[in-house]
């Protein structure tokens, strides 16, 4: 039996019974590409169940403010993904009459649509023959057939794109596609890979020369900034909380967090309320009430070591985007995940 035919069946008798596999709606199938980039199904199924409940079409995506879009996403990561979600759906919305178009070249035109969302959108929504190339399918092409390029070369996307072409079933693309990423999203796992169920492993180079730990081959190592987060939180007497509108120029761009002072490096409490910045904003006599553990918050390129420091006078010199926002309404804005914690303890 053709091998593509094989994997075919083996989806078909093991897949995940999953929302989005029930439809060919293009808006719906990009709502769960995006909502699942980097992040795990169990993990995403929510946003996506939301997300659609309160935009049931992309019309009502374009209509929304990005605050409400950041709020929704809220705990989700990557926020840029939201961002571009909403100019996607206003670009939809003014190029194509709100329709989501299903072509790979209509798709890829498209702002935060890449060669991988467009494929799997136009495979999943008008079966047309795009090979998706995903994490998951660089992983199984790469023990499969045991190429040892790096995949974040440029030599190496150039021949994995190959790959995944030839290896493409072009008489039913969607399952073919489908049936790629659940083999490495089930199976073909980075770590302990289930070679012993997969469907296809006798002709897979990995597995014959049990070599699966060392594929797929990466050239470059992802470099860790470190930044140092100071942030403190001030409360006014009608119990208003002083947060911080962020710029859109680094993470968490647009959303809400608390006055903060970055600095090259740990410093000691005493250290740093004498910064020049800090005795400017908040005078040099510091009645702190309460300063947090550092916490280690982790994010894929940064390392961040946050720091919270409750005080009770109010700053003498107000930031341009500070405002003051009541306790109830803290649930309506958008909010970090490490500031939505910490704000959470510290009002209940």
């Amino acid at each position: 039996m053709h091998v593509q035919q094989e994997l075919i069946n083996w989806y078909h008798a093991i897949k995940r019974d999953l929302p989005w596999r029930h439809t060919t709606d293009a808006y719906t199938i990009w709502l769960s590409e995006i909502i699942l980039q980097q992040t795990r199904v169990e993990q995403g199924l929510p946003y996506y169940q939301r997300f659609l409940e309160k935009y049931p079409t992309v019309i009502d995506f374009a209509a929304a403010p990005e605050d409400d879009i950041l709020k929704l996403w809220q705990g989700l990561g990557y926020y840029s993904r939201g961002r571009n979600m909403l100019k996607t759906a206003k670009q939809v919305q003014e190029e194509y009459n709100g329709v989501f178009p299903t072509s790979y070249d209509q798709l890829i035109k498209l702002k935060g649509i890449g060669e991988y969302t467009a494929a799997a959108i136009s495979s999943f929504s008008a079966n047309e023959a795009r090979a998706v190339l995903d994490g998951n399918v660089y992983r199984v092409l790469s023990r499969y057939l045991g190429i040892s390029q790096p995949i974040d070369s440029t030599t190496g996307k150039k021949i994995f794109r190959q790959a995944a072409d030839d290896f493409l079933n072009e008489k039913d693309p969607a399952a073919h596609n489908q049936a790629m990423m659940e083999l490495g999203a089930l199976v073909c796992k980075p770590k302990n890979p289930a070679c012993g169920t997969c469907p296809i492993r006798m002709g897979c180079y990995a597995f014959l020369h049990n070599a699966a730990g060392s594929f797929p081959v990466k050239a470059k190592k992802i470099k860790v900034k470190e930044r140092f987060f100071n942030y403190f939180l001030f409360e006014d007497e009608n119990g208003r909380i002083l947060m911080n509108k962020r710029s859109d120029n680094d993470i968490w761009a647009n959303m809400y967090d608390l006055p903060l002072i970055e600095t090259t490096h740990q410093l000691s409490m005493d250290e740093l309320i004498a910064l020049p910045e800090v005795v400017e904003i908040f005078g040099k006599k510091l009645i702190i009430t309460k300063s947090s553990p550092i916490i280690k918050h982790v994010l894929t390129h940064q390392h961040l070591y946050v720091r919270f420091v409750v005080l009770k006078q109010k700053p003498l010199t107000m930031h341009p985007n500070w405002v003051f926002i009541e306790v109830e309404n803290l649930k309506k804005i958008a909010l970090p995940k490490v500031i939505f914690i910490f704000l959470d303890n510290f009002l209940n």
